[in-house]
């Protein structure tokens, strides 16, 4: 009898191979793919595997997070930067490229810079909460330095 977990785990594994080889535009091709591999899967598995993976979805597909060092996780974005905008004193709205916002906001998180206390990333927006008035000018300014 199959064991669940382990199912999961291969599956997993699977997926990461998958991505790593480039983006997958759909979860149905990532469903057939290991439907191909011998590897039955559902397209809600498939979405929670990607969840747990941190796979993000962008303009070319789902894909795995850019792994390195967390120095530059700006600048590997910066291209995508449209517009920064306060929206009171704790809150910034960035503007990114179509599907470019997940990314963004994982690159936020991966920074760890002391301004920032958590963001949410949607398709091209990106709402960023810092702890105070301050620390959004400072916020603010080191975008503004990356996007230069």
């Amino acid at each position: 009898m199959p064991n669940p977990v382990q199912d999961q785990t291969q599956r997993r594994a699977l997926l990461r191979e998958l991505l790593l080889h480039g983006p997958a535009r759909t979860q149905k091709m990532l469903v057939d793919a290991l439907a191909a591999q011998g590897m039955q899967a559902t397209q809600s598995s498939v979405s929670r595997d990607l969840r747990e993976l941190g796979a993000i979805k962008t303009s070319d597909g789902y894909e795995l997070p850019q792994a390195g060092g967390h120095a530059d996780e700006i600048l590997s974005v910066a291209e995508f930067l449209r517009d920064v905008t306060p929206a009171g004193a704790n809150l910034t709205v960035i503007k990114t490229a179509i599907g470019a916002a997940q990314r963004v906001a994982l690159a936020l998180d991966r920074s760890a810079w002391p301004e920032v206390v958590g963001n949410i990333g949607g398709d091209d927006t990106v709402f960023v909460a810092t702890d105070s008035a301050a620390a959004q000018k400072i916020f603010i300014s080191k975008i503004n330095r990356a996007r230069a």
